[in-house]
């Protein structure tokens, strides 16, 4: 049986594609809603074996993980659209800024580890779809420290969702390949 609906699916959707408009995947001259669509596709591929989970709440999460962090939307505009349970997921899976960027990721894992299990399903879902080809701009320096980052996320989150975690430990094994010896 779905745990999720299309409607839903479809309303965040729009919602994302209007607030991330013009935005394109970094290094590359993909529209960023095709990230969106990755994350949330990951999100629905464990929804399926694991359907114990608000499956609403995971993918709208998804697809809105980054409006609060990349767009001019905020947490009331989710909120209004979505609902306080959306809303406070997309505000634990954003950045906090004002913090020193060595501090953001350990910050962000407290604030998803204490949501529902469904943002850590994003979260995992998320860093699995990051787990590709690094922008040709990135150092070597930069790579390592992103896998090193997958693994702390990997860590923290793994026990919301034994399908995310075991496809992110694959995904941080095989971007070994991006690491010069």
């Amino acid at each position: 049986m779905q745990n999720w609906s299309q409607e839903n699916y479809i309303k965040a959707y729009k919602f994302a594609a209007q607030a991330h408009q013009g935005q394109k995947i970094p290094g590359s001259e993909i529209p960023y809603i095709m990230h969106l669509s990755f994350v949330s596709m990951e999100v629905i591929a464990a929804l399926s074996v694991e359907q114990e989970h608000d499956g609403d709440l995971a993918i709208q999460c998804a697809i809105l993980h980054d409006t609060i962090e990349d767009t001019d939307t905020n947490f009331d505009d989710i909120k209004a659209e979505f609902g306080a349970s959306v809303a406070n997921g997309v505000l634990a899976l954003t950045k906090d800024n004002s913090l020193e960027k060595h501090l953001q990721m350990a910050d962000s894992l407290l604030r998803i580890k204490k949501q529902l299990p469904e943002i850590s399903m994003v979260k995992l879902a998320d860093r699995i779809s990051n787990l590709q080809a690094p922008p040709h701009y990135w150092t070597q320096d930069k790579i390592i420290r992103y896998r090193e980052e997958a693994k702390e996320i990997y860590q923290a989150l793994q026990d919301a969702s034994p399908f995310l975690a075991s496809r992110l430990a694959s995904k941080i094994e095989d971007y070994k390949v991006f690491i010069k010896k």
